[in-house]
């Protein structure tokens, strides 16, 4: 019975990896795919004959960098989602924290106006979003994406905070009013320290928000010098032209910001994830 045991055991460890390899080969093949073509000459990116290698070259890099805009776009998205980044993480912690330690009027209608903000689809939002911002001479500005991402991440990473704050003990608080600290000194001094894990959880969703965003660009935005890359490389593949040989590469420089994001979070992102959603 127990070399039948240690079979199964064998077999269900063997076809767990068996999916494991094949579901992250699945995930990563794209990825290399688009790699490997960012450094193929224009016509062996629309050969059909199949090659992972041919021909490299770094003549796309040097096209996309010198001869299209794509340098503007990427320092428009960086200011975009830094900025996001910083308003977000700073509105989402500061009500959280309101949230987690205080109770006054309209405190659990704010809550759940929050999460009902979440469950409107963007389609429905670009509209009411776009008629207060051409109302604030906010059109084909960066501001305005700022603010729209905003309202688009805050609430989820106000619960989010709130979840994680709510794990820290309250006697810390009570301590620190001991020793003649306010509750604004309290927050920045005791309690952003200790929820390192849940800012960082945070600071990658709002990044992750600005960076990648379209729908929002595509409606504010109207002239190329304002483009984010999300509306940018819509250019690159117009309907009969595609230009595959400015797409791959430009695909590849986009996810260098996303990925430092990540690793600079990354070990904080599964304690973060797990403290802000134990408690509501």
């Amino acid at each position: 019975m127990a070399a039948v045991d240690q079979r199964r055991s064998k077999g269900a460890s063997f076809l767990l990896h068996a999916t494991l390899i094949v579901a992250s080969t699945i995930a990563v093949f794209p990825v290399l795919w688009i790699l490997a073509s960012s450094f193929k000459p224009a016509n062996r990116i629309r050969s059909s004959e199949i090659k992972f290698i041919d021909q490299p070259t770094l003549e796309n890099y040097r096209a996309v960098l010198t001869e299209t805009e794509f340098p503007v776009w990427f320092m428009n998205s960086v200011v975009t989602a830094a900025f996001t980044m910083l308003f977000g993480v700073f509105m989402a912690a500061s009500a959280g924290y309101a949230l987690s330690r205080f109770n006054f009027p309209g405190r659990r209608s704010l809550m759940w106006t929050f999460l009902i903000t979440q469950m409107f689809p963007v389609a429905i939002l670009i509209v009411p979003i776009y008629t207060i911002m051409a109302n604030l001479g906010l059109i084909n500005t960066l501001t305005s994406l700022v603010i729209a991402y905003c309202t688009v991440a805050v609430p989820f990473c106000t619960w989010m905070l709130k979840g994680y704050f709510d794990t820290i003990p309250r006697e810390l608080d009570e301590a620190a009013a001991l020793d003649g600290l306010g509750p604004f000194q309290t927050f920045y001094r005791v309690i952003l320290p200790l929820a390192r894990p849940g800012l960082a959880v945070t600071m990658f969703y709002t990044f992750l928000t600005a960076w990648s965003e379209i729908a929002y660009a595509t409606a504010f935005l109207q002239t190329k010098d304002k483009f984010t890359l999300g509306y940018g490389l819509q250019t690159f593949v117009p309907q009969f032209n595609q230009r595959w040989e400015y797409l791959t590469p430009s695909a590849i420089l986009v996810l260098i910001p996303a990925a430092l994001i990540f690793m600079y979070a990354q070990r904080h992102l599964v304690s973060g994830l797990a403290a802000g959603a134990t408690k509501g």
